[in-house]
């Protein structure tokens, strides 16, 4: 996959073509799809996808202009030149997948996963478990500083570390939540959307707030959905220029321990546990094949996706090498 320098951000691409914006709007639908599955992460789908650089540097521009805007200097053209070097062309269609997938899917989506619990499980884990490749091959080239040793300590480090968030998760809905603690989990749980390996719906889950949130969307709560998005605005926008930052100062170390969480969150994705939610994690049994065979498709369509993007990747190298 094409990856931008371990510690220099990349120079300004090129425009991006219009004749993505089909294939744009299905990543943005397949990421929000994403986010409302517990042990699912919508900055996995976006890996996988072949945009999650490009998404978080255009989010950063976004947030450094309101930056700007508040507090200056030259507000108002700064942060214009901020809004410019965004990547419109990949943003609106992501969003407007993503927007399209939660008001259309939210319904559907939750009566399937607690309905068919192992069948949606298998399904995801093989997705997940598939993914784990996609940040290990986006690795750069490995220097003196990177030990290999202390690269899979922290590979390990991490994985311990989201198999032991994974199994918090209480399962008890939160039926009239107050909206302030609406606001503060959606502002935890919208960071999911950009670290691959952490669910945000597993923490609404772990938080008795995963089924009330899809029901709001589904009933179009407006003041849910309103204190939801704000607690959402916030966290991102602290969150996504820490995550830039690592991204491009710090890459091979950040892509190793998104990896390590990957793994890490497959417990939660473990198709035979002990109640619908997610709890003790139990020996295959009935159903037995249905959750493997939908495992294997699931990484199937990863493998599937990653070979798409890496053909895409490699004809954009012939086209412009000097942005390699």
């Amino acid at each position: 996959m094409m990856t931008p320098s371990a510690d220099v951000p990349s120079a300004k691409a090129s425009p991006r073509s219009k004749a993505l914006i089909p294939l744009d709007l299905l990543r943005g639908f397949l990421i929000g799809s994403a986010e409302l599955v517990p042990g699912v992460s919508g900055g996995t789908i976006a890996l996988v996808t072949g945009v999650y650089d490009q998404l978080i540097d255009s989010a950063a521009h976004v947030v450094k202009a309101a930056k700007t805007v508040v507090t200056g200097p030259d507000r108002w053209r700064g942060a214009a030149a901020e809004l410019r070097r965004t990547d419109w062309l990949l943003i609106v269609p992501v969003l407007l997948g993503m927007v399209a997938a939660v008001f259309s899917i939210a319904g559907v989506m939750e009566s399937f996963v607690t309905s068919n619990p192992e069948l949606a499980r298998g399904l995801f884990f093989g997705l997940v478990a598939a993914s784990i490749a996609v940040p290990l091959r986006m690795l750069p080239e490995r220097t003196g500083r990177q030990p290999v040793l202390l690269g899979v300590l922290v590979f390990l480090v991490a994985a311990a570390l989201a198999f032991l968030m994974t199994g918090l998760a209480g399962g008890a809905n939160v039926e009239n939540p107050p909206l302030i603690a609406v606001f503060f989990a959606a502002s935890i749980a919208i960071c999911a959307l950009v670290v691959p390996g952490v669910s945000g719906s597993f923490f609404l889950l772990a938080v008795g707030l995963y089924a009330t949130t899809l029901r709001a969307v589904d009933d179009r709560d407006l003041v849910y959905i309103g204190v939801f998005g704000l607690g959402a605005l916030l966290g991102l926008a602290l969150f996504v220029n820490v995550l830039r930052y690592l991204l491009h100062n710090h890459r091979w170390w950040t892509l190793v321990a998104m990896a390590g969480l990957m793994l890490g969150s497959l417990r939660a994705l473990w198709p035979w546990q002990s109640s619908v939610e997610g709890g003790d994690l139990l020996v295959p049994s009935q159903p037995l094949w249905a959750p493997i065979v939908l495992a294997v498709i699931g990484a199937a369509v990863v493998v599937v996706l990653i070979v798409v993007e890496s053909s895409f990747a490699s004809k954009a190298a012939k086209v412009h090498p000097d942005e390699q």
